[in-house]
């Protein structure tokens, strides 16, 4: 997988298009339900084969009355990003009846047919959050027979629905974004919230979708996890007690007798396990595989055995399931030892999100979210792979016997490359010579400087596939050599990666990976929908590691750092000022439009230079490249350049055919040539020969590739880089944040990171001092596209629905729309876009 990991997962798998996040079962345990990214899957369990797939139906919102309607403060409709999906848990069989919560505002229903199939009945529709937009419910359980608890994660709330009704009744307050609710005793309910109780005055916070989050002030990741225990008052229910435990509480499973609860935290790989007697948490039970191990497990789901003394944890990022003797503490039935400990560990396909026992305990299910990765193939070989192509997985498995589970065990680390990772943990060596990139994390190296430029959304061959030197597909490739002269230069003078991979699939998941070396439960969840944020600029607490991020890293080493654009906000004075008038100001030279720009997150408000724009793309990235060829001019002057320096250059994203901003190859020639110039005056100035540049695409969503639809762009630009080099070595973002610490001489920030391959391979002993010489652009970087009144049929049509997209920040904009704009803008608009390119809707 793009993740450095190998995938063999025991038993029977089943795959399917899309993302499954929970499971129930159905019929006296005959059929699995699955609640896939849009739709639910039903397996039979004798043969593991799809036996329906529901798809996931759209209802048509009542007419908008910004007067009437509480869901809107702003007096607008809620905005979609994406159509109505399934994200996260929340699905509950009942009788002939299934119950699933949707991405957006309502329990959807699916009845039992007397054929025995599934069709959807009416939904119930739920309370409105206070903070506006949509609810987001998430998990489900069963009070009694005519009532369920629903999880609101936007309303800080657990609904009360009446199932005779078809109503919601009560909406009880509980913490920030709750996410699971389990109802052990008739008379107590028990949530997990995901970002912990509400923030007081005072403490450090910062807002996840509309609401208050306690906050680590150092990495500004949610710093609470809490359970909320609801008790039911006179004739309403009501928060009684609020319980601490591990960050991210997600999954909850009770004991069989119901005494106690199981709760994985999956921002802190544990689980935390609660005496439901006294409501006391008793235990926290470390469930990564190694002691030794940093943070990085994903804990995020649980399962228990009917005899009550095997905990079964879903390790999201281990691609595993952490089998757990229960202790004398925390097991409801007698056991010998006083405390638990881990048995051993199951492979599975790739994060699993959901687990769930049969009613024997002889059989073990498994939800894997990102399954096999983007392999579902919708279309012909040919026309290419995308990171869209999710092809989501449920493995169907015998519990293992104490013998096969260490032979799993010794699997799942070897797939995992525990090796690699416990080498990783050795101490420095003294007597270590700088090397450029070296063997130990603390090592010196020939590098004091490291520049990291990160862009928007490319594949290999979407821009390197016109190259002969490299594993490519010219007939994918729209943005070859006449668009990107600099960018081929500079694969054919240093080293050419025609095996590079970004981990992410879309920029909320990819701008982690680059920053963070890691993914959320959060985010790897929220594909239904990203009803709660879209992440992509940092603005939400809860999508980010407990670790914090790169720069985290560089600070707490006494590193310097500046911060070019990474997760920033943006506005313009004038506020309505045009691509034209910053371009003109590019060359010019004037200053006449005042761009302001906010850090998102407080820790890179020193560190953030307070004019380098992100989104909106109302600036060319001539521009950019101005302002940091500026602060290169003063630092040079100086004789000081921080360690580490972040470098966003957004415009390959193009805003499409919109009128008024250039054509979709200008703003990528427009991205090229100041990648080319940043290069050139660094390689001219006096910290080129102890200063590394890496360039990546937070992500390549919106192109095709031939081989994966991960694969990207990668380059390495330093003195010491491999002159005219192909590397065909399997790397990924991951591989380039460890090259990053192992130069700057900084320890790894979690499992991911310290297990990647380091960028080796690429680098030579002796420097090359030789400059690099930019070249200029071929296209005309004020191509502008033609105004509609200019346009007719086609050309017309695409612009109006370029137009109509949201191109204010990244990923914001239809895909499949641009894919298409893009594909025409390029190839012409009689040229016919091969209609088996658009991503299967499962």
């Amino acid at each position: 997988m793009p993740t450095n990991q190998v995938l063999k997962p025991a038993g029977k798998q089943v795959t399917f298009p899309g993302r499954p996040v929970d499971l129930a079962l159905a019929d006296d345990g005959r059929t699995l339900v699955v609640k896939n990214m849009r739709s639910l899957v039903f397996i039979d369990v004798a043969t593991a084969k799809v036996k329906q797939t529901l798809a996931l139906r759209e209802i048509k919102p009542p007419p908008f009355n910004a007067e009437k309607d509480p869901i809107a403060p702003t007096g607008k409709p809620p905005t979609k990003k994406y159509p109505v999906g399934f994200s996260v848990v929340g699905l509950l069989v009942r009788g002939e009846h299934v119950y699933a919560t949707d991405s957006e505002d309502h329990l959807r229903v699916a009845r039992r047919q007397k054929d025995g199939s599934y069709a959807w009945a009416d939904p119930i529709a739920l309370f409105p959050p206070k903070v506006g937009g949509y609810v987001f419910p998430a998990g489900i359980a069963a009070l009694s027979g005519e009532e369920l608890w629903v999880c609101s994660s936007r309303g800080n709330t657990v609904q009360l629905v009446n199932l005779k009704t078809g109503q919601a009744e009560q909406a009880v307050a509980v913490g920030v974004a709750p996410y699971m609710v389990c109802c052990p005793r008739p008379d107590r309910a028990y949530v997990t919230n995901w970002g912990g109780d509400p923030p007081k005055p005072g403490d450090p916070q910062a807002l996840s979708s509309g609401s208050p989050v306690r906050i680590d002030p150092k990495t500004g990741a949610a710093g609470s996890g809490t359970v909320s225990v609801l008790g039911r008052m006179p004739g309403k229910w009501k928060q009684v007690r609020s319980l601490r435990v591990g960050l991210h509480p997600s999954g909850m499973a009770p004991s069989p007798g119901g005494k106690f609860l199981y709760v994985a935290n999956a921002n802190s790989d544990t689980v935390s396990v609660i005496d439901t007697r006294n409501d006391e948490v008793v235990e926290t039970i470390p469930c990564r595989p190694e002691a030794r191990l940093p943070f990085g497990s994903g804990a995020n789901a649980v399962a228990v055995s009917p005899d009550g003394r095997t905990l079964y944890v879903a390790n999201g990022t281990n691609n595993c399931v952490a089998v757990v003797r229960l202790g004398r503490r925390s097991a409801e039935t007698e056991v010998k030892e006083e405390k638990s400990a881990l048995l051993g560990l199951i492979p599975t396909a790739w994060y699993p999100g959901a687990l769930l026992l049969s009613a024997d305990g002889k059989k073990l299910f498994v939800a894997n979210v990102k399954g096999v990765g983007s392999l579902s193939q919708p279309r012909p070989v040919a026309e290419g792979k995308n990171t869209h192509d999710f092809l989501g997985s449920v493995s169907i498995l015998d519990v293992p016997d104490a013998k096969q589970l260490a032979k799993y065990t010794a699997e799942v680390n070897a797939n995992n490359r525990l090796g690699c990772s416990l080498a990783g943990l050795e101490k420095p060596r003294p007597d270590a010579k700088p090397a450029p990139v070296p063997e130990r994390h603390g090592e010196p190296s020939v590098f004091k400087h490291v520049i990291y430029v990160i862009k928007e959304n490319r594949s290999y061959d979407q821009i390197l596939g016109d190259m002969k030197e490299g594993n490519g597909d010219p007939a994918l490739c729209l943005f070859g050599e006449e668009v990107t002269p600099n960018q081929h230069k500079l694969a054919r003078e240093f080293t050419l990666f025609d095996n590079f991979y970004c981990n992410g699939a879309l920029s909320a998941t990819g701008h982690e990976w680059t920053d963070a070396a890691y993914v959320t439960d959060y985010l790897e969840k929220a594909f239904g929908g990203f009803t709660r944020s879209y992440p992509v600029d940092g603005d939400d607490a809860l999508a980010f590691a407990s670790t914090g991020f790169l720069w985290d890293n560089a600070l707490a080493r006494k590193r310097t750092f500046r911060n070019f654009g990474e997760f920033t906000k943006t506005t313009y004075d004038p506020a309505g000022a045009t691509w034209a008038d910053v371009y003109a100001d590019h060359k010019n030279g004037t200053r006449k439009v005042k761009i302001n720009v906010k850090p998102n997150l407080q820790s890179l408000v020193p560190h953030t230079h307070p004019g380098y724009p992100g989104f909106p793309l109302v600036t060319p990235d001539a521009y950019r490249a101005d302002l940091f060829l500026e602060y290169l001019k003063a630092c040079d002057r100086k004789g000081e350049f921080p360690n580490l320096v972040y470098l966003f250059l957004p415009c390959n994203h193009t805003v499409g055919t919109t009128p008024g901003f250039p054509t979709p190859r200008a703003m990528i020639a427009d991205n090229d040539r100041a990648l080319g110039r940043i290069v050139e005056a660094v390689s001219k100035s006096r910290f080129w020969e102890s200063t590394c540049i890496f360039v990546v695409e937070d992500d390549p969503q919106f192109g095709f590739d031939h081989v994966d639809g991960h694969r990207s762009v990668l380059q390495v630009i330093s003195p010491y880089t491999r002159r005219k080099h192909v590397d065909h070595t399997n790397y990924n973002q991951t591989g380039v944040v460890k090259t990053i610490e192992l130069m700057l001489g900084l320890p790894p920030m979690n499992q991911m990171d310290l297990s990647s391959t380091p960028l080796r391979s690429c680098f030579q002993e002796k420097p090359d001092l030789t400059p690099f010489a930019a070249v200029p652009n071929r296209v005309p970087l004020d191509e502008m596209n033609p105004p509609l009144k200019a346009l007719s049929g086609k050309a017309l049509y695409w612009a109006k629905r370029s137009m109509e997209l949201d191109f204010d920040e990244a990923d914001e904009a239809d895909e499949d729309t641009l894919s298409r704009i893009l594909w025409h803008s390029v190839k012409g608009y009689d040229a016919p876009y091969p209609e088996r390119r658009i991503r299967r809707k499962d």
